[in-house]
């Protein structure tokens, strides 16, 4: 079976009808170019080992941007936009771009922002409803964090749709990770169950980069080019002393993508452990050996750990989760810091170890040029999906592509990288962590 088998159809909230506002911006005469249609597909699998003869069903997304014709009345539509789960560069650079494009390109007016998450719906919470319009957002994207706020957890699905009909609500943005498009799944089937007309457009946030069916996440790129200043900063306090060793710690959960990405960009690094592969800790082949060998070769060490790696290494007890019902993950950081200077001080080998934790600075920072470029796409074409009357979607950059995804085919899945894949035998070759490695 192809790794990628699922239905990739687009629901609609019915026939688009609508002429488009943005015929006008096209000038009398000249051939429309602009103009996206719903047969234009983009390859799921451009990869393939070989081509068997009864292979004829070729998977593909419906390509994003603007369509002809388009469902809603603008005059006559309000839209929502929430942002939820943990800050993420670029937030404010999304808001932005809906922003601008309902209401200079689309002309739509009523544009409501929830604060802080799905909390926002629920009426207990009391948060206030923001108008959106170009004045309120301007300048925004210089900003980190979200203007809206955010806040995790679950929230009651039938109140969130319930706050959705009492606003009259015709499009619902929705901005975050795994956990806000599991939720936004929810909510369009309860819109569906109810046989309500309101669009819901997920733009999938994720500094991990793992999100399915999403080849680049926004705020990845910011996080890359932060995380390489740690890199330098650790590679400098290690060459600075005798026996310096370096350890960073990254974000990434469940994929190493961060951590793999950043040691490429600074090859600085002679060690990156993440949660794709498993290693030990003690013993001739294990992690500390293996740093020992380094330390007595070289007499310095750099070594970046994603911040889901390691958790085999922790005494079995009962899993705790957060409020988003997420694994509370033990502080693999903290834990190899302690191992490491344990380990030397047993083999009375002096060391300088700094520790370096840029995590929360990395995510609440402002987009650098490259992601607020995307995010600008990404915004644009969820506002144009959502106009045209789809639903239930997610706007994904796949194959250098703008695409949609169906909710159904991404939510509840991880993308994760593949220890034999090209990335993380590149991190091998650029580390050489292998060699030190030995009996």
């Amino acid at each position: 079976m192809n790794k990628f088998d699922f239905n990739t159809d687009i629901p609609t909230l019915g026939e688009a009808k609508i002429i488009s506002p943005l015929k006008r911006h096209t000038k009398s005469g000249k051939p429309v170019k602009r103009f996206v249609s719903d047969e234009a597909r983009i390859i799921v699998n451009v990869q393939t080992d070989h081509i068997s003869a009864n292979q004829n069903k070729i998977i593909s997304f419906e390509m994003a941007g603007p369509r002809e014709k388009i469902y809603f009345d603008p005059s006559k539509l309000k839209c929502v936009i929430v942002t939820c789960g943990g800050l993420c560069p670029g937030l404010n650079d999304i808001i932005r771009s809906i922003v601008l494009e309902l209401h200079h390109i689309y002309n739509v007016k009523a544009i409501y922002g929830i604060k802080h998450g799905l909390q926002g719906f629920i009426p207990e919470f009391e948060h206030e409803v923001k108008d959106l319009n170009p004045g309120s957002v301007y300048g925004i994207q210089n900003t980190g964090g979200s203007m809206l706020g955010s806040s995790r957890g679950t929230q009651d699905i039938g109140i969130i749709v319930d706050c959705l009909e009492r606003m009259s609500a015709g499009i619902l943005f929705l901005v975050g990770g795994d956990g806000t498009l599991r939720a936004a799944k929810k909510i369009a089937e309860e819109i569906e169950n109810r046989n309500l007309k309101i669009s819901v457009i997920a733009i999938p946030k994720t500094i991990d980069n793992d999100i399915y069916l999403v080849s680049r996440s926004f705020g990845f790129d910011t996080a890359v080019d932060v995380a390489t200043l740690a890199i330098k900063g650790a590679h400098n306090e290690a060459v600075a002393y005798p026996n310096g060793i370096g350890l960073i710690k990254l974000m990434g959960r469940h994929s190493g993508f961060l951590a793999a990405t950043a040691a490429l960009a600074q090859q600085d690094a002679n060690f990156v452990l993440i949660p794709e592969v498993e290693f030990s800790l003690n013993g001739k082949t294990g992690f500390l050996q293996a740093l020992e060998n380094r330390i007595i070769h070289r007499k310095h060490a750099v070594i970046i750990v994603a911040e889901g790696a390691g958790q085999n290494l922790f005494d079995d007890q009962q899993k705790e989760f957060d409020p988003s019902g997420n694994v509370v993950l033990q502080d693999i950081g903290l834990f190899l810091k302690d191992k490491i200077s344990q380990w030397f001080k047993a083999k009375n080998i002096p060391i300088a170890l700094k520790y370096i934790d840029p995590s929360y600075i990395i995510r609440s920072l402002p987009a650098n040029a490259n992601d607020s470029v995307f995010c600008g796409f990404l915004g644009r074409d969820a506002v144009h999906a959502g106009m045209a009357g789809k639903t239930k979607l997610l706007v994904s950059f796949w194959n250098n592509h703008y695409v949609h995804v169906p909710m159904d085919a991404s939510a509840g899945k991880r993308k994760n990288m593949d220890p034999h894949g090209r990335l993380w035998q590149s991190v091998l070759e650029a580390t050489g962590q292998d060699a030190f490695f030995t009996d």
